[in-house]
């Protein structure tokens, strides 16, 4: 069918409406005609991608993954806008989840800290920024990934998303083939402090059969100082090269610690933000459920100001009192049994780091009855696709 495409929606939709139906389009962009297909149906509305332009918007342009475009495979859902319509799309999206999931006092507040939401440019958008690529292993023992939102893999010959370092791993060249087993999964990893390696479900290579340290090591170099990390190769770490340090300093600012403060970090990962936390707070209890990741930030932090607990993040493991709270929860956000726990604690300042807007727009409205948006940032951190990262600091009212 025919639909024009009026909107945006979460999830790198262009949105349009046909019969008085509503059609969330993968491929296009607003004020475009295109012919699309479904893929998914309901009642209310369905989802669909885009199978011809009849009239492009001037934002559209060369897909920056062309396979991506092709196959329909997940991590580059807006390869096809231009750059700077890209980071206008997002402004969009967030000010929609914080005007419609936060129930409008949430926009309300972050427009009067910040005015209208601009989302902070990292790179021009025409080379790759990612220091990790993960893929999948299909049949025939190819590096592949999956078709959006479904289980079907689809071999890649290219990862244009990632820094050109990792090519020298030659990782679509079929010399890895031998000892990738079908349905596995790989990493490509390109730490700062090292050469590329590829971490697989038997271990860790700098080529094939040629092994390598299980552990990686990082360096991030900021505003807030230098600091060196050993992680498990395999193991989280903000992709976009400039993550780290960009996320450290919004962080470091937003915390705005004064030397005696008692700190709260959950979700506290490989310890990127508890050790410069630390330096400057009183004392840091940080909390982390993922045993890799815990014992990461043991290696990465070893001050007698630190506590480093185990732990799922419950209302209960918040039992305290703490002057300041950081948090940088996965994609879900916090959830709301604990962001209500959070507003009842006193904190004098909330940091939260947050990757997906509608679930930050739900957490900040459980907050904003005790406490007030004193900054809001949005940070292009994932070129070519709907991801963005928000950096929202609040203050007790």
């Amino acid at each position: 069918m025919i639909v024009s495409l009026t909107g945006v929606a979460h999830g790198g939709y262009a949105v349009g409406r046909h019969d008085g139906k509503v059609y969330f389009v993968s491929g296009g962009i607003p004020g475009e005609t295109v012919e699309v297909e479904i893929t998914r149906e309901s009642k209310r509305f369905s989802f669909a991608r885009v199978l011809d332009v009849r009239d492009a918007s001037p934002d559209r342009v060369a897909h920056v993954w062309p396979e991506a475009e092709e196959f329909g495979v997940g991590g580059a859902d807006l390869g096809h806008v231009e750059i700077g319509a890209q980071r206008r799309w997002k402004g969009h999206v967030i000010s929609d989840a914080l005007e419609r999931i936060g129930g409008g006092a949430v926009l309300e507040e972050v427009r009067g800290a910040v005015g209208t939401i601009q989302v902070q440019a990292f790179s021009d958008g025409t080379g790759g920024t990612r220091t990790r690529a993960s893929f999948v292993v299909d049949d025939e023992r190819r590096l592949a990934m999956r078709r959006a939102g479904t289980h079907e893999t689809v071999a890649v010959s290219q990862m244009p998303l990632a820094l050109q370092e990792i090519d020298a791993l030659n990782l679509f060249s079929g010399a890895w083939s031998g000892q990738l087993e079908p349905g596995g999964t790989v990493k490509a990893v390109l730490p700062s402090d090292g050469v590329p390696v590829l971490h697989t479900d038997d271990g860790v290579w700098l080529a094939p059969a040629v092994p390598a340290p299980s552990f990686v090591a990082e360096s991030v170099l900021c505003a807030a100082g230098e600091y060196h990390f050993r992680l498990d190769a395999g193991g989280f770490w903000q992709t976009h090269v400039e993550a780290p340090a960009t996320l450290l300093d919004a962080v470091i600012e937003g915390a705005s610690l004064r030397g005696n403060e008692r700190v709260l970090e959950l979700y506290a990962g490989a310890g990127l933000f508890t050790l410069p936390l630390a330096q400057r707070a009183g004392y840091v209890t940080a909390i982390e459920g993922t045993r890799r990741a815990h014992e990461d930030a043991r290696e990465n932090v070893r001050t007698r100001n630190v506590t480093l607990r185990k732990s799922s993040v419950t209302p209960r493991a918040l039992e305290g009192e703490w002057d300041v709270v950081v948090l940088d929860p996965p994609r879900e956000g916090a959830g709301l049994t604990v962001t209500r726990a959070l507003a009842g604690s006193g904190a004098r300042r909330i940091v939260y780091v947050a990757c997906d807007p509608v679930a930050m727009a739900r957490d900040l409205a459980a907050l904003i009855g005790d406490y007030a948006v004193e900054s809001f940032a949005a940070l292009d951190l994932f070129e070519h696709t709907h991801h963005v990262e928000c950096v929202a600091v609040l203050a007790r009212r």
